[in-house]
């Protein structure tokens, strides 16, 4: 694997991802110690999209690791638009030491890797979310111990999330269960990819179109809004198509009596999550949220670790 690169976890070998949360764990117990390994960089954050977490996380996560840290939004580098991708990265590699971004298309990430002479991170992209799973790894080891011993039911949307989960845990072994509409499932040549991953590190994947059938005996429930950024527009024709596919007091009873629920945020209460189910004891959203600070620093110093 380059480490050179934060892009998508199936860069990583099993013995590599593991070390990545560990190194996550050990930043958020003794941040002292690494308070100074970017002393002196620069840290440039280039997003499209409107962010909350991933901005702050690496942002903050930068300035905690002792970088600068700058941030662009949306209008003012218009990425691809004002200026070609292959000049915004080969301009800020004179500047910064290393870019983080949040982009609409996953192609766009991908060309500006191609000009950069310095790390890029995936802040966010149409196919995937890699920072996002580092914190929700961290938070299992938490709360649940080895990833290959508790199963996880990810309920909604195939989306961006729930394709870094299956990344993740095709590598660690994990046993994950999705229930999605079956017309929002992944193309079958894609799925039959990830169930040979799967099945090569012991881990198991199932997918349905039954949100019971997934939460039945679940460590952990897990889901993310219907309608991704970029697809706000779809929300009405997508409320209809997953009605069903709500996390509620009714899945949550077909789970394990100590399980968690996870939601990435943000959150649309009473439409892929109950309110009741958000706001109650099982809920470890915003420790998750939290996480997210202790893996942007995570993935920052490995990538900057020579």
């Amino acid at each position: 694997m380059n480490k050179k690169n934060f892009i998508t976890l199936k860069d990583f070998s099993k013995h590599q991802l593991i070390d990545l949360v560990n190194l996550a764990e050990e930043i958020k117990s003794y941040p002292q110690d690494f308070s100074s390994f970017l002393s002196g960089k620069h840290v440039g954050l280039l997003f499209q999209k409107p962010s909350l977490r991933t901005k702050t996380s690496f942002y903050l996560g930068a300035q905690q690791l002792g970088a600068g840290a700058i941030y662009y939004d949306p209008e003012e580098i218009r990425l691809g638009q004002r200026e070609e991708i292959r000049d915004v990265s080969r301009t800020l590699s004179q500047y910064l030491d290393i870019a983080v971004l949040r982009t609409f298309f996953h192609q766009d990430i991908l060309e500006f890797v191609r000009f950069s002479s310095i790390p890029v991170v995936n802040g966010l992209t149409d196919l995937l979310h890699p920072s996002q799973i580092i914190a929700d790894l961290l938070t299992l080891k938490e709360l649940k111990g080895r990833i290959e011993e508790i199963k996880v039911a990810y309920i909604g949307d195939m989306n961006n999330v729930c394709s870094s989960l299956m990344n993740a845990f095709s590598i660690l072994g994990g046993n994950l269960r999705i229930a999605a509409p079956r017309q929002c499932f992944l193309k079958p040549e894609i799925i039959s990819q990830m169930e040979a991953k799967f099945n090569e590190s012991g881990g198991s994947l199932v997918i349905s179109s039954s949100p019971e059938e997934a939460a039945e005996g679940a460590d952990v429930l897990y889901t993310d809004v219907w309608a991704s950024m970029g697809k706000e527009q779809e929300i009405k024709q997508r409320e209809k198509i997953f009605k069903n596919f709500q996390i509620n007091d009714k899945i949550l009873k077909k789970a394990k009596k100590d399980n968690i629920v996870m939601h990435c945020l943000p959150a649309h209460r009473n439409q892929e999550i109950s309110d009741s189910v958000f706001e109650g004891d099982n809920s470890v959203v915003f420790l998750q949220a939290a996480n997210r600070l202790h893996a942007a620093k995570a993935i920052l110093v490995f990538i900057w670790d020579k």
